[in-house]
């Protein structure tokens, strides 16, 4: 299976803002100063049709959804924490920890994309919200698609148990560890820290505090071919960990990430990054300040087989 998608689906933000039921457990996001809810809203979409429209002029197909107003759902924006689309035709839905944010798993969006690709299976895993236990897609889980591993950083999101039931359940062999901010704080999401593309891995390895755990992270890395990118935890606070490689039809690699992602990385580092893929930096302030997450979360991948 290849590791870069063609496609992915984004949702149009209808009721953007910062999110108090998420900010305990991520620390990325910071409120508003002096900016109105409305203003905050309007800069986000404006944010947010910009990243579509260079997506698209790039060559990668980007199917749009709109966001519904009611009930509200101030982190539509990202909806790779709720859905997974796999080349064997499987959909994964993921239990959310927030409250709020469980209504942003929609059917309806699920079924359009059943029109166009061939969903054989829903396999819901939403069930364990009621038993207080997370695993929010691919903000917990960085798939290997091609080495059929998954990388997960363990945290209140990420129960390490139910990881292992859905990599049981789709065929792929878990590397689980613990990440931690600058300050100790446990690292929300693994997609904030770690991001696999074709050859090469970005990867923040002081934050995995465990000598053996990140020996097993890198050797994994490494036997798999991968050439690993290190960061910083302070690039991390930055988003230089949450991108994404995408394969345009007919063009090159592309490794889209925000502006101060792009910013936030050494002359090394671009040079290192860009022997495999181009990199795409896409200007997100006010979504990465308010909602704490960057453009990966942004982007779900469509590995459906089309219909």
């Amino acid at each position: 299976m290849k590791q870069a998608a063609s496609t992915v689906f984004v949702v149009r933000p209808a009721r953007f803002g910062f999110n108090a039921e998420t900010a305990e457990s991520n620390h990325f996001q910071q409120a508003p100063s002096g900016l109105s809810a409305a203003a905050a809203e309007a800069r986000a979409v404006a944010e947010f049709e910009a990243l579509v429209e260079t997506l698209r002029s790039r060559g990668v197909q980007v199917r749009v959804f709109d966001d519904t107003p009611a009930p509200a759902k101030p982190d539509a924006v990202f909806p790779n924490n709720w859905l997974s689309l796999h080349a064997d035709g499987r959909a994964v839905l993921y239990p959310m920890c927030a409250p709020n944010r469980r209504t942003e798993r929609r059917p309806d969006i699920v079924a359009a994309l059943g029109q166009e690709f061939g969903i054989t299976e829903v396999l819901d895993l939403s069930g364990a919200e009621a038993e207080g236990r997370f695993l929010e897609g691919t903000g917990s889980i960085i798939f290997d698609h091609e080495h059929r591993r998954a990388y997960a950083g363990r945290s209140a999101r990420t129960e390490p148990g139910l990881l292992a039931d859905a990599c049981a359940r789709l065929g792929y062999q878990p590397v689980s560890f613990r990440s931690v901010d600058g300050r100790g704080q446990e690292i929300y999401h693994t997609n904030v820290m770690l991001s696999i593309g074709p050859g090469f891995a970005v990867a923040c390895l002081e934050s995995i505090a465990d000598a053996a755990e990140r020996r097993a992270v890198v050797d994994s890395l490494t036997e798999t071919g991968h050439e690993i990118v290190s960061i910083s935890l302070a690039q991390v606070a930055c988003f230089a960990g949450n991108m994404l490689a995408l394969q345009p039809v007919g063009g090159p690699v592309l490794l889209a990430m925000s502006q101060s992602a792009h910013d936030s990385l050494t002359v090394e580092q671009r040079q290192q990054l860009s022997r495999h893929a181009e990199l795409l930096p896409l200007p997100i302030p006010t979504i990465e300040t308010l909602g704490g997450g960057s453009v990966r979360c942004m982007l779900a991948e469509v590995f459906l087989p089309e219909n």
